[in-house]
């Protein structure tokens, strides 16, 4: 497993956490106002024993990334929490919040967390067939075909914020479609264009709120059950931008949508025996009560949206 963390750095300015530089993808200075602040979460965490291969500002303004080493599920797990825990206290201790918050701003791209994923037999990458046209093992596409068919349910415990579903609709680099394809980053599953070892695929949905264990578990999970039962991904949607077809031609490719909210969501879990059956029933139980009450709570609150829009309207 390998993952992307994507988070913000914000700051406190007259009552208002505001971002703190106008930076976009892969800025540096004068942009990049935080670049010095990542470099020492950064040193940090090799001070940790990370290994890090990159770090870099993201799309959205005072949004950033930070990418370390792959391994095996556990460890990565481990690492995240680690890591999310270190940038959080250093963005204090300089006087900044780090949010892995999934859409904390409105109208940029929201913090998602990709994740990397392949099975390995010792060193053998078992996503890997040179015999293969696409180098794709049988493995492979059995796995991916899992994804997608338990896709809804594991949106349940890989976005488990209402906020997350601001994050996932259309036009901000995020997956609201389950597909897959090769060379196309609006599908849920990409495969990067890596072969042999590196032969992976890229489940682009998660975002860094969720808990790592918990959402390694059911991802496993699922593509393992489409491993075990020889399931089919389809044809991948190559060259195909799926934001601009019609439902029409989307319910010809058979393609559904993800959750739109945290309520679908939870329905969708509720209902999939295979990923539910990841999780103990004491996690299980306690996960949905509590999400349940979230979503309750959510939509009995009156938002500062609606008095905006509505109060002087009505």
């Amino acid at each position: 497993v390998g993952t992307e963390a994507e988070f913000f750095i914000l700051k406190h300015e007259g009552g208002r956490v505001v971002t703190s530089d106008h930076g976009s993808y892969f800025d540096l200075l004068p942009l990049d106002l935080e670049e010095s602040l990542r470099r020492d979460m950064v040193i940090a965490l090799e001070e940790l024993g990370f290994r890090i291969e990159a770090s870099h500002h993201e799309v959205a303004p005072s949004q950033h990334e930070i990418d370390f080493e792959y391994g095996d599920a556990l460890k990565i797990a481990d690492n995240l929490i680690t890591l999310k825990l270190a940038v959080k206290t250093l963005a204090l201790r300089k006087g900044y919040i780090a949010t892995f918050m999934p859409k904390p701003l409105y109208g940029v791209p929201g913090s998602g967390m990709h994740t990397h994923l392949s099975l390995f037999r010792g060193e053998e990458n078992l996503f890997y067939d040179p015999q293969s046209p696409d180098g794709l093992s049988r493995v492979a596409k059995g796995f991916i075909a899992g994804l997608l068919e338990h896709a809804p349910a594991i949106t349940a415990i890989t976005n488990p914020l209402v906020n997350s579903y601001k994050r996932l609709v259309p036009g901000y680099e995020a997956p609201v479609y389950i597909a897959w394809a090769e060379k196309n980053r609006s599908p849920l599953v990409r495969v990067p264009p890596q072969r042999g070892k590196g032969t992976r695929a890229e489940f682009r949905s998660p975002d860094p709120s969720c808990n790592p264990y918990l959402a390694f578990a059911v991802i496993l999970k699922a593509g393992i059950d489409g491993i075990e039962r020889g399931l089919d991904p389809g044809r991948p949607c190559n060259n195909v931008n799926l934001y601009d077809l019609t439902p029409e031609e989307r319910e010809e490719w058979g393609i559904r949508h993800l959750p739109r909210n945290l309520g679908e969501a939870l329905c969708a879990l509720e209902k999939d025996e295979v990923v539910k059956s990841a999780l103990t029933p004491h996690i299980l139980d306690y996960f949905l009560k509590a999400k349940r009450q979230e979503w309750e709570e959510f939509q009995r609150a009156v938002h500062p949206w609606e008095i905006e829009r509505y109060l002087e309207l009505y």
